[in-house]
């Protein structure tokens, strides 16, 4: 299979999820956007990943390129239907690049929190063999507030009614993170938006030592990260879509 990955910063990239594709013998590209890499024709992948970054879907003057990205990503779920796996900020795109809105929360979500699967996420093939409840790690500020036209949401949480949702038969959207990798609570931190949400949300203290609550979770982070794409998987091999 043949991935290309939209990343909007060096330091978030796909993460665990690198290992397993590598492991089952997938190509995959990364673009760096925010550098001004120029993305590429589509029609030579079968599945598109978007990763989160400081920015917001909104602040397309500032980041000219999120115009030809939400292009791009709206040709590849409606016109190519192919598969998209988008994680934070690429959890926002998706919705907002297929008519649904986000918007700022009133405080960020930082730090390790749980969710809980609705009706429709429990029914979803995506989550095949996941409890009700998730353990997480977040890292956001704003949330998708209004799903577009013909998507679900999936999971949800008292913070933000939209943690995952999936838009036609295989576009998912997860607004926490399972790609997660022992670096990367230490990388994020030195972001200057990332620290300051950091902060916000769990104050100077509490920030202070989130990698080391985080640490004894990375072995289930990652196991939910493998299921997932098992999961993500076979929903596309049953479907008989590209991959």
């Amino acid at each position: 299979m043949r991935i290309l990955v939209f990343q909007h910063l060096d330091v978030e990239h796909p993460g665990v999820f690198r290992d397993i594709w590598d492991a089952k013998g997938h190509d995959w590209i990364s673009v760096e956007l925010d550098a001004g890499e120029p993305i590429p024709e589509l029609d030579g992948f079968d599945m598109l990943a978007v990763m989160g970054g400081p920015m917001d879907v909104w602040q397309e003057d500032a980041h000219p390129w999120l115009k030809p990205e939400k292009a791009a990503i709206r040709r590849w779920v409606r016109d190519l239907r192919r598969p998209y796996f988008g994680v934070c900020l690429g959890h926002q795109l998706l919705a907002d690049a297929l008519g649904g809105q986000v918007t700022l929360m009133g405080a960020p979500e930082v730090g390790l929190a749980r969710v809980d699967l609705t009706d429709a996420g429990a029914s979803d093939p995506i989550f095949e063999g996941f409890p009700r409840t998730i353990e997480t790690l977040q890292w956001h500020g704003c949330e998708v507030s209004v799903l577009p036209e013909g998507a679900v949401a999936l999971a949800a949480n008292a913070a933000c009614a939209v943690q995952a949702m999936r838009w036609g038969d295989f576009a998912y959207g997860f607004q926490y993170h399972s790609e997660i990798t022992p670096e990367t609570t230490d990388d994020w931190a030195r972001i200057p938006e990332y620290r300051a949400s950091l902060e916000q949300a769990l104050g100077a203290e509490a920030a202070a030592g989130l990698g080391a609550l985080v640490a004894p979770k990375l072995p289930a982070f990652r196991a939910d990260a493998e299921r997932l794409d098992r999961n993500f998987e076979a929903i596309v091999a049953k479907l008989g879509a590209t991959v």
